[in-house]
């Protein structure tokens, strides 16, 4: 994104800003990977969002940041070139949101099925990170707020006295090195270098950097046990939600009064109470609709005289019995 420039010497003519971004030059210092020292460009302006925010007048919006920008490294440089201005905090692309690195649950569902946005967010499940320190992609940009509109007009104002006075930014060179973790950059050359070389200390500075990203790979059991809790967690949920949805289709028809058959999942048995609640729920719901025609209210009374009649009956002949029985009966 840096403008463009037919010579060397044409540096010094590089416009102080464009549109209403100001132009902050940054000399990259050499590296292990790349021993040569290049221009980075800046770009600054006051954020402006579609949607203004009650911190949106004491931000600044920053495009094209060196991809290994960490929040001390805008911190220090605020506070070295931007006229000592305290920056709150900075809000990196892509991290606005708070998103983090996550793992999908996922579990075999029908086909034509649709994805609900919510669900699928809900039952995402955090890993542990691997990096002490991330790396950007090239042209990032953030939001720095600062502790209050007047610190963010003049931390701008003061990076535009620096680019007028043509004084040179080294980046990273403010001390920030002592304050971010080392990164583990141009790992096949320092690998290299490293046997060739691993008397001399010059190439070994980047090697933290692989060593924590080797100790991180291989959390610790309290970790690990977290992450699996988790994940069965938010696994268990999600197949209880599929199991209710097929429960639910299953029950319902469709537009032509045709209902679905679907695969069942293997569901435990029902438990007791459950059983009796449904049993009782349908014999009053059958209760409901006795005697609802005249037809049947005269046929259950019809029934029940014959119960009564057949009732007397059979007591009848039982009392016949006992009388037969005493008649008979001779004492000696």
């Amino acid at each position: 994104m840096a403008p463009s420039h037919s010579s060397s010497s044409s540096s010094s003519r590089i416009p102080a800003s464009v549109n209403d971004y100001t132009i902050l030059p940054l000399s990259i210092p050499p590296t292990a990977a790349f021993p040569v020292a290049t221009k980075h460009y800046l770009y600054l302006r006051p954020n402006a969002p579609k949607i203004a925010t009650d911190t949106t007048p004491r931000e600044l919006f920053i495009v094209n940041l060196p991809i290994d920008a960490t929040e001390p490294h805008l911190r220090n440089l605020f506070a070295a070139h931007g006229g000592g201005a305290r920056v709150e905090r900075v809000e990196f692309e892509g991290a606005r949101t708070g998103r983090k690195i996550t793992a999908p649950v996922t579990s075999k569902s029908g086909k034509k099925r649709k994805r609900g946005g919510d669900g699928a967010e809900a039952n995402k499940v955090e890993l542990p990170e691997t990096w002490d320190r991330s790396v950007g992609r090239s042209g990032n940009t953030c939001v720095v707020v600062f502790v209050d509109a007047a610190a963010a007009e003049m931390g701008l104002k003061e990076v535009k006295k620096v680019i007028k006075a043509g004084k040179e930014i080294v980046w990273g060179n403010d001390g920030t090195s002592d304050k971010v973790p080392a990164l583990g950059a141009a790992s096949e050359f320092l690998l290299f270098c490293f046997i060739e070389e691993c008397l001399s200390g010059a190439n070994m500075v980047q090697l933290p950097g692989y060593l924590s990203h080797h100790a991180l790979r291989f959390p610790s059991t309290a970790v690990l046990q977290t992450s699996v809790d988790a994940y069965m967690t938010a696994f268990a949920d999600q197949e209880a939600s599929r199991a209710r949805a097929l429960a639910r289709q299953r029950a319902e028809p469709d537009e032509d009064g045709f209902v679905t058959v679907t695969r069942g999942g293997r569901m435990g048995p029902a438990r007791q109470e459950e059983a009796q609640e449904k049993a009782e729920k349908q014999k009053e719901k059958q209760k409901g609709k006795e005697d609802f025609y005249r037809f049947q209210m005269r046929e259950k009374r019809k029934e029940k005289a014959n119960e009564l009649l057949k009732g007397f009956e059979e007591d009848r002949k039982k009392v016949e019995a006992m009388k037969m029985k005493r008649n008979k009966f001779r004492p000696n």
